[in-house]
C-alpha cells in the first residue's frame, strides 16, 4: 500500500511557475512509476507526466512538453512537478499517482492516488 500526499498548489498569473511535491509512504518508492494527472472542472482526468521506476525515463503530455518537468528524489520518497510558463488552461486539480511496472498514460493503469492539489492560473 502506498499513500501519496501532494503539496505546492496555489494561484499564479500566466507565465509564472509553481512546483508541486508528492510525498509517498513506504520503503520501496524506487520500485514505483510515479505520475501526475490533472482534472479541470467539467473535464476528464488527463495524463500530465510520468517518471519510470529505476530510472526508467520521463514522459509528458504534448500540452506540457517543454514547460513542465517531472523529477524524483528516491532518498526522500518524493516526486516533483516543476511547472513553468503556466497558462490559464493549466488550471486544474493536480493528482499524484503511482504504479508498479512501466509508465502509462491512462488513469486505469495507476494504482494509488493522492487527494489532489489545486492549481489556478489567471490571465
Amino acid at each position: 500500500q502506498v499513500q501519496l500526499v501532494e503539496s505546492g498548489g496555489g494561484s499564479v498569473q500566466a507565465g509564472g511557475s509553481l512546483r508541486l511535491s508528492c510525498a509517498a509512504s513506504g520503503r520501496t518508492f524506487s520500485s514505483y512509476t510515479m505520475g501526475w494527472f490533472r482534472q479541470a472542472q467539467g473535464k476528464e482526468r488527463e495524463f500530465v507526466a510520468a517518471n519510470g521506476r529505476w530510472g526508467g525515463g520521463t514522459y509528458y503530455a504534448d500540452s506540457v512538453k517543454g514547460r513542465f518537468t517531472i523529477s524524483r528524489d528516491n532518498a526522500k520518497n518524493t516526486v516533483y512537478l516543476q511547472m513553468n510558463s503556466l497558462k490559464p488552461e493549466d488550471t486544474a486539480v493536480y493528482y499524484c499517482t503511482a504504479k508498479l511496472g512501466p509508465p502509462g498514460t491512462a488513469t486505469t493503469q495507476f494504482d494509488y492516488w493522492g487527494q489532489g492539489t489545486q492549481v489556478t492560473v489567471s490571465s
